[in-house]
C-alpha cells in the first residue's frame, strides 16, 4: 500500500497561528479575567458588614499545560466558610433554616462567557 501526500503552496499562515499558540499569547489577559471575577464576587455577595464581599481573591495556576483560575472566599466564622453558607443556606442553632441565595453564578456567568468569546476570538482570528 503507497500513501502519498502533495502540497502546493505555503504552509506560512499555519506555521504562524501555531507559533502565536505556542507563545501563549492566548493566556495573558487571564490576570484581567481574574480580577473581574473578584469585583464581580464582591459586588453580588450580599451585604450585612461588608467583610465577606472583601474577602474574595484569585490565585492563578499553570500545571502540565494547563491554566486555572481559582477564586476563593477567606471569611470564616466557627469553622464555616460564610460565602458558602450566603450561596447554599444554612440550619440555624434553633433548629430553623436559612435560605441560600444563588449569588456566584449570576455573578461569575458574563465572566465566563467574556473569557469564551475572548479565547474563541483569538483562535479563529489568528
Amino acid at each position: 500500500m503507497v500513501v502519498e501526500f502533495s502540497s502546493r503552496g505555503s504552509f506560512q499562515r499555519t506555521e504562524e497561528f501555531l507559533k502565536r499558540m505556542s507563545k501563549q499569547d492566548i493566556f495573558a489577559a487571564l490576570d484581567t479575567y481574574a480580577q473581574r471575577g473578584v469585583a464581580a464576587l464582591r459586588s453580588a455577595t450580599p451585604v450585612e458588614t461588608g467583610l465577606t464581599a472583601q474577602s474574595w481573591s484569585y490565585e492563578i495556576k499553570k500545571t502540565l499545560g494547563t491554566y486555572k483560575i481559582t477564586w476563593s472566599n477567606s471569611h470564616v466564622e466557627n469553622g464555616v466558610l460564610i460565602a458558602i453558607i450566603l450561596q447554599y443556606g444554612h440550619g440555624t442553632g434553633t433548629g430553623g433554616y436559612v435560605q441560600g441565595t444563588d449569588y456566584i453564578n449570576p455573578a461569575m456567568r458574563p465572566i465566563f462567557d467574556q473569557i469564551s468569546a475572548d479565547v474563541w476570538k483569538a483562535v479563529t482570528s489568528a
